[in-house]
């Protein structure tokens, strides 16, 4: 990766110096060519009305499921189309022609991982039902692209069918962390067995497209004190970006009926609620990637051994367009390898091939598509044996009453005996896995006699009571299952699994819970501190002082709550994100100095330090880092406040009363329009957001014309 952005940024330099006078014509404004006509008259095979409530979330309502897809695609469209455009660039390998060399190692990827050579099995793998599906969706954005022609990036139009269905191929992988294993095989000067590999790989965040955590919960009627099902979906995402949550219920009169999350490139819903079930999400790190070293031909670089016999390597190559400036882009060339394990990358101190979990797979939209039509638990289940979808956790509840874990996990079937952590002999067949387990093998808690299932992005080994959870013994150590405990995962055992009899209000106020357990890593690190020697430093005393004072929380008004978290911080999310953390020393000065440099005092208020800022909006926020009311993501500003960029995005509590009636309640940190600041749905869920409340969702259509906003066809 270093070589190839190396070879971009000196060409530029040379280019530049060549140029003269043509530099003035590179730099002209760019405008995407495309004739709009055939885009526009596709659009009229469709039958959708989009119907905005008072916050501007679109409910789709269309005739077939393909019509609501297109409608889908244009109403999201109109809210994030920038971020939507750049999402199908990077399904194509495209990226790097509009952003640049920082985009060109993503589409290295892209090509490297063998997305291109699975979308030769489009026709074939794809089921009719995804790819009209699929196509409807690009249709809605090819329509958004005909009527804005000024907002379109080169290259984007027209969209295809195919580029939604790559997306998912590319992207979905990286949940589960694949970059753990691929990072360290682009390392020039380390091998990836070396201790510096080993740090690479720890260094290498769970997943590029999360935060560090997520929260999900499903009560069953049993441990409600009204006999009500209760289900939280809390996936923790970016606030803005190609992983950012967007709001949207869709509703086919085929019996496609879902409100949940979408995120921009998706045609379904990936987690929320229909009239009958409903599930949430969380990522989950199992080992699904191995890493082999091969055994070169010394008289042919082109040929590895295996099981005594000299294969030759399959041979390709990417093309590359990469934006230097303004118009002007090169095409780079890159030699793509293949053997008999997968994707081969070649490097100084060796030749790596990677396997992993869902290579080639194109399943997906399929999969999300029968889950989100689903009518039952049985049916849903069905959907879920297609693994298609390589990780995730999944908890579920409906309106019969049943609730469940599912530690979703397409684990590879390996052979015993090995250390599946650490580079594998690539000369052997038998290490090359064909098979994976079954999801019926999966961790998991279904109808728990206790009531309840939790998680955090802990371990599978603790999402119930003891007599519910699975017994790590019964899986086998070659599957990598984490064994983490988050301190959310400790608050939502102590709060779900403390109370026999929870209430509408309980179950909201557990949600919003702000504190850190004694076992969390936060109390561990305040221990720490507390028992240092500061050798008589009279500030680090008097942080001392105010920390043993602390009540665990992280609450806008206490004052020892900024010292605490902002000790606490580098070294919790570190440790959440798989990095090396600090010394707690050195985080403890760290933030003492802060907090005197920029507020001149230690016991700050917490709300003065964590800020939630969007456009004119500035306001104390609750919450912090790996606690239920996450606030998770920092960046540092020259005022020395923070400002959030991830964390508790779009919350939803869905319940079914005795009787299977409904109730959906939602909230998005920010509002429906991701980008446009003139919009009034810019921000203007915000304010709830942060006093903690909700908005219901009409989920029946006359309730949702009482409080119309707006009523209308794409392109009307």
């Amino acid at each position: 990766m270093r070589l190839l952005k190396r070879a971009i940024a000196g060409f530029f330099l040379l280019l530049f110096a060549a140029l003269g006078g043509t530099v003035l014509f590179a730099l002209w404004p760019e405008r995407a060519a495309f004739d709009p006509a055939p885009l526009l008259a596709a659009a009229e095979r469709y039958d959708v009305r989009i119907l905005r409530e008072r916050f501007g979330v679109p409910h789709v309502y269309g005739k077939t499921d393909p019509d609501v897809a297109y409608g889908l695609a244009f109403a999201h469209a109109e809210d994030d189309f920038d971020t939507i455009q750049r999402v199908l660039l990077a399904s194509r390998g495209r990226l790097a022609s509009v952003e640049g060399t920082d985009a060109a190692p993503a589409d290295f990827l892209f090509h490297w991982l063998g997305v291109p050579e699975a979308m030769e099995r489009y026709e074939e793998a794809v089921s009719p039902e995804a790819k009209t599906l699929a196509d409807a969706y690009a249709d809605g954005v090819n329509h958004y692209a005909a009527l804005h022609p000024e907002q379109v990036l080169p290259g984007v139009v027209p969209v295809r069918g195919r580029d939604v269905v790559a997306g998912f191929t590319f992207r979905t992988p990286f949940f589960y962390g694949l970059e753990r294993a691929v990072r360290p095989l682009f390392d020039e000067e380390n091998p990836p067995e070396s201790p510096h590999a080993e740090t690479a790989r720890r260094e290498a965040q769970p997943s590029v497209f999360t935060g560090t955590g997520s929260n999900a919960i499903a009560v069953a009627p049993s441990r409600a004190a009204d006999g009500a099902t209760r289900l939280l979906v809390n996936s923790h995402q970016p606030y803005t970006g190609p992983v950012a949550w967007y709001e949207v219920r869709l509703h086919s009169e085929a019996g496609w009926d879902m409100v949940g999350g979408v995120f921009p490139g998706s045609p379904v819903v990936l987690h929320g609620t229909s009239p009958a079930l409903g599930w949430a999400s969380t990522v989950n790190t199992p080992d699904l990637a191995d890493v082999y070293r091969l055994e070169i031909d010394p008289a042919d670089p082109d040929r590895y051994r295996l099981d005594g016999e000299w294969r030759r390597l399959e041979k390709r190559e990417a093309e590359l367009t990469v934006k230097l400036f303004g118009r002007l882009r090169w095409t780079v060339r890159r030699e793509l390898l293949r053997s008999a394990h997968g994707p081969v990358i070649r490097q100084p101190h060796g030749t790596y091939a990677l396997r992993f979990a869902g290579m080639g797979e194109l399943r997906h939209l399929e999969q999300y598509l029968r889950m989100n039509r689903a009518q039952s638990f049985a049916e849903w289940q069905d959907a879920m044996r297609m693994q298609a979808i390589p990780s995730v956790n999944f908890v579920y509840a409906d309106r019969s009453g049943n609730v469940a874990y599912f530690y979703n996990a397409r684990f590879p079937k390996r052979a015993p005996g090995f250390d599946w952590q650490r580079v594998l002999p690539g000369d052997r067949s038998d290490l090359i896995w064909q098979e994976t387990l079954p999801f019926d093998a999966v961790p998991k808690v279904v109808r728990p006699r206790s009531g309840y299932v939790v998680n955090a992005n802990h371990t599978p080994f603790r999402s119930s009571d003891p007599a519910d959870a699975p017994a790590p013994a019964r899986f086998a150590p070659e599957l990598g299952i984490e064994s983490r405990m988050t301190n959310r995962g400790l608050r939502q055992l102590e709060l779900f699994g403390g109370d026999a009899s929870i209430t509408r209000e309980e179950f909201r106020a557990y949600k919003f819970d702000k504190r850190y357990a004694d076992g969390s890593e936060a109390k561990r690190i305040v221990a720490e501190i507390l028992a240092a020697d500061v050798d008589g430093d009279a500030e680090l005393a008097a942080g001392q002082k105010l920390l043993a004072g602390w009540s665990g929380s992280a609450e806008a008004g206490d004052r020892a709550a900024a010292l605490a978290i902002l000790s606490a911080t580098p070294v919790v999310v570190a440790t959440l994100q798989g990095l090396t953390p600090p010394s707690v020393e050195s985080s403890y000065r760290d933030a003492v100095r802060t907090l005197l440099r920029h507020h001149g005092r230690l016991d700050v208020p917490w709300g003065e330090v964590n800020r939630f800022r969007r456009g004119r909006l500035d306001r104390p926020a609750s919450g912090g880092p790996d606690v239920l009311r996450a606030i998770e993501d920092f960046e540092l500003e020259p005022d020395g406040t923070y400002t959030a960029r991830s964390g508790d995005s779009l919350v939803m509590f869905v319940e079914w009363d005795r009787a299977g009636r409904q109730r959906v309640e939602t909230i998005h940190q920010f509002g429906s329009a991701t980008l446009d600041e003139r919009s009034p749905h810019y921000a203007d869920q915000a304010p709830l957001f942060l006093d903690e409340q909700t908005k219901t969702v009409p989920m029946d259509e006359a309730e949702l014309r009482r409080q119309l906003e707006r009523d209308y066809r794409p392109g009307e």
